[in-house]
């Protein structure tokens, strides 16, 4: 069968061959960095892997973790480990990529047996980014291919980047998308192609660049009834509105991209889509230790702006609430602290409560959600964070396009 034009592991007899399967284990680590503090990942790649397994194929698994120069950046074995737990079985381990001891790994793999190399991040060539006719030609490639069968491209997460592993393989073998992949491009397929109206758009997070990319094309595409601005997003539709924020809270929006061209461009929509870009109309301070809500008629203010206030909270779940699609990248304030996590929590539950078909994304939006306990209340939770805001924004994946 095919999903969306990709070809997935149904269509494939996979029982004594051979599968490279590309996931993202990107995962924080224990303050020590002997464990993952968060298997959230894991635990999605293990639908692909464990299928393939009990199918009978010889699964090798692929993936990074951490950036050189990073303290998470870290050898597999960890994740291996923790891939045995989710799947049950008992899983291998090898610290190569594609050398003599990762080429012996897989030629003695047994159907059934699954093999997790080491962090592909450790070659250096992998995160060289080049089209996919140029990474086929590559050494991982050329050691690797003739030892597998099959490619499966589950890591939706890194399809933003040209990477070694992400189009180098599918350009010489057999491939098709896993089961992250394809719960992922069904997810965003049905709020991209042909959402169910009312459809609205909450985006929050700290990077206001982004969410302003996404809101623009969701408006003008027709895709969006309305986008709530909360987070640095709706920081800047009040800057964009000619309000004085206070000097520190300005001075981070400038730093986290919402320049001039963003600034304009909230403007810009707003006028061209009168009452469909919504932002706060009021805020949450810390002031004397504690929380306060002013009105945005009181700003600027010296202190922080961290969250939005119950006025707001009040008026977009009402907006939720009506909605028969909603996308949710990024939380209200910093909900890291107790105090202002008021905005994140009530919003999030008036979309699980909404009976809306919901898609929650982005990295922080996992920690929230992890934070409140509500894993399991929405459609689909999605783990990616760039991919995702770029797919949403209307950009081509070269991840994505190369398994078409």
């Amino acid at each position: 069968m095919t999903t969306f034009g990709f070809k997935t592991i149904d269509e494939f007899q996979v029982s004594g061959k051979t599968a490279l399967v590309r996931v993202d284990f990107n995962s924080p680590l224990s303050p020590d960095g002997s464990s993952l503090a968060d298997t959230a990942r894991i635990r999605e790649h293990a639908k692909t892997i464990k299928d393939l397994s009990q199918r009978g194929a010889k699964v090798v698994v692929m993936a990074h973790q951490g950036r050189a120069g990073d303290e998470d950046f870290t050898s597999l074995q960890i994740h291996a480990h923790a891939l045995s737990k989710e799947i049950g079985k008992a899983v291998l381990f090898v610290d190569d990529v594609f050398g003599i001891g990762a080429r012996q790994a897989i030629s003695a793999l047994k159907p059934g047996d699954v093999l997790v190399l080491e962090n592909v991040w450790f070659y250096s060539e992998e995160t060289i980014e080049k089209e996919p006719e140029q990474q086929a030609k590559t050494i991982m490639v050329r050691k690797l291919s003739p030892l597998l069968d099959l490619y499966v491209g589950d890591a939706f997460s890194v399809a933003h980047r040209k990477h070694v592993s992400m189009l180098g393989f599918p350009k010489v073998l057999p491939h098709c998308v896993g089961r992250v992949m394809q719960e992922e491009l069904e997810a965003l397929s049905r709020a991209l192609e042909s959402p169910a109206h009312p459809s609205v758009y909450l985006l929050g997070g700290s990077k206001p660049d982004d969410s302003f990319k996404v809101a623009n094309r969701v408006l003008r595409d027709g895709l969006a009834d309305q986008v709530l601005c909360a987070g640095l997003l709706g920081q800047a539709v009040l800057k964009a509105q000619g309000l004085s924020l206070g000097e520190k809270n300005e001075a981070l929006l400038a730093k986290k991209g919402a320049d001039k061209a963003v600034l304009d461009g909230i403007a810009s929509l707003q006028r061209e889509f009168p009452g469909k870009l919504l932002g706060p109309i009021d805020v949450a301070i810390r002031r004397n230790g504690k929380r306060e809500e002013i009105a945005i008629s009181s700003l600027p203010v010296e202190e922080d702006l961290m969250d939005i206030g119950s006025q707001t909270i009040s008026s977009f779940a009402a907006v939720i609430a009506r909605a028969k699609t909603i996308v949710v990248n990024g939380p209200a304030g910093v909900y890291e602290d107790p105090d202002f996590m008021v905005g994140t929590k009530q919003l999030f539950e008036a979309v699980a409560d909404s009976g809306g078909y919901s898609i929650m994304g982005g990295g922080h939006t996992i920690s929230a959600i992890d934070e409140l306990g509500m894993w399991g209340r929405f459609s689909h939770i999605s783990t990616a964070g760039k991919a995702l805001i770029d797919f949403m924004a209307g950009e081509k994946l070269p991840g994505i396009e190369v398994l078409r």
